[in-house]
């Protein structure tokens, strides 16, 4: 039979009925659609994870100063020797310098508001050192960033993250203006580039909106802004100093918050990560007074939780389109009834039996690829309305098209192949007397 009266039979045949059609292939319209939209939302999860744990470096170990546990048995003693995370911890892993590139420090300073005239704005004051730009991803827009220079001279500038040059500026040039920091002026040098900062957080680890940031030398904050006595400072990180409120414990005021150890490979990642605890717990006491964080260990732990949540949610999209395959074959062999006379006639008139087991099983085929042509427009409108109403970054890949594509094919070749078989042995004298 000609490929083309093939296809022609066969499309007259399903247009014949145009709502059994539809309903036929609605099960395989939900399924690819379900396979597009969740593949989406899987794959702009994963992407999401993957920009915000690059923020803090890949090739990065970050060391948080933390509050230390309640201590029991008397153990207070020891925490009293524990100097809290300080630059000493810094330059002592430093030292490493074939594995360790290089080692910033960062004060985060309790300071509620920023003010320029009469505008303010809720921002977080990061004091650290030129480095910094070597160990995270957020480029200077444009003027500059700290330098050498302004650690040796105890300079009062300053550099603005892009959402708090719009809170204080606006539209105007920042460059050479002064804001107030606490009881202190410092002169703008530099505004940072805008940087993405996705909601929530990345595997328990809370991210904050590095636009928010005022950037401060490092030796400015420690002469000008000395730290004083509170349980909690404005950017949610805890200072603690000498006190005797909390049942007789005493602990030292740690010198810098957090240090940011950038590795000079990706390989040597786990191993600085061991060795930067050995240094700190001998320096500390065996006092637990931080926190290590590995940020490519919380990626491929992010990665392993987004290819289950795929696994799980693709397996839920097929079976939509398990059960729109059987919803074909039950339609097509439904089909294949009423069409037994029409059968008969096409074999007396010289069909041979491959000829009528090819049109059924390309009826159940066009169906399938119909079905999901419109599948994958509904996924596509799904995934975008997702992304608008719920805020959720949505990906829609070519792998998830071709899969739908290609499962669809499948499920219309197996479960159309038991009806076509069933067409294609009947009898001819037996079809042409049925009534």
């Amino acid at each position: 039979m000609d490929t083309n009266f093939l296809f022609r039979i066969s499309f007259e045949a399903l247009t014949a009925h145009k709502l059994r059609t539809f309903l036929t292939m609605l099960g395989v319209i939900i399924g690819v659609a379900a396979v597009v939209a969740m593949l989406s939302i899987g794959e702009g999860a994963k992407q999401e994870a993957l920009e915000q744990i690059s923020i803090l470096g890949i090739n990065n170990v970050i060391v948080n100063a933390q509050v230390p546990s309640q201590s029991e048995n008397g153990a207070d003693v020891a925490q009293q020797r524990s100097p809290g995370l300080s630059l000493a911890d810094g330059e002592n892993i430093a030292r490493f310098d074939d594995l360790v590139k290089n080692v910033v420090p960062q004060r985060f300073e309790p300071i509620l508001t920023v003010s320029y005239r009469s505008h303010e704005a809720p921002v977080r004051v990061v004091a650290t050192t030129p480095n910094f730009m070597l160990s995270s991803s957020i480029e200077v827009e444009y003027g500059r960033f700290i330098t050498p220079l302004d650690i040796d001279d105890f300079s009062q500038v300053c550099v603005l993250g892009a959402k708090a040059k719009r809170a204080l500026f606006a539209f105007d040039d920042p460059i050479g203006r002064s804001i107030r920091i606490s009881d202190l002026d410092f002169t703008v040098i530099g505004v940072m580039m805008d940087k993405y900062i996705a909601r929530g957080k990345v595997e328990g680890l809370e991210l904050k909106n590095f636009n928010e940031d005022i950037y401060i030398p490092l030796t400015t904050a420690q002469k000008m802004l000395p730290r004083e006595a509170q349980s909690e400072s404005s950017a949610g990180i805890y200072i603690i100093r000498h006190s005797d409120d909390d049942g007789g414990r005493a602990y030292n005021i740690p010198e810098v918050d957090q240090l940011t150890i950038t590795v000079t490979d990706l390989k040597f990642v786990p191993a600085v990560a061991s060795l930067v605890e050995r240094i700190i717990e001998r320096r500390h006491a065996g006092v637990k007074d931080y926190e290590i964080v590995v940020p490519e260990s919380l990626l491929r732990q992010s990665q392993k939780t987004q290819q289950i949540f795929n696994v799980v949610m693709g397996a839920i999209a097929g079976l939509s389109l398990l059960v729109g395959g059987i919803g074909i074959m039950n339609i097509m062999l439904a089909s294949v009834l009423e069409r037994t006379r029409e059968i008969g006639i096409r074999r007396a008139a010289g069909a041979k039996r491959h000829d009528i087991l090819s049109q059924f099983l390309v009826e159940a085929v066009t169906i399938c690829l119909i079905g999901c042509a419109i599948g994958i427009l509904t996924g596509l409108a799904i995934s975008r309305a997702i992304s608008y109403f719920a805020g959720w970054p949505t990906i829609v890949s070519v792998f998830s098209i071709a899969l739908a594509v290609i499962v669809s094919t499948a499920v219309g070749v197996i479960f159309g192949m038991f009806p076509a078989y069933q067409a294609a042995k009947l009898d001819v004298i037996e079809s042409l007397r049925y009534e």
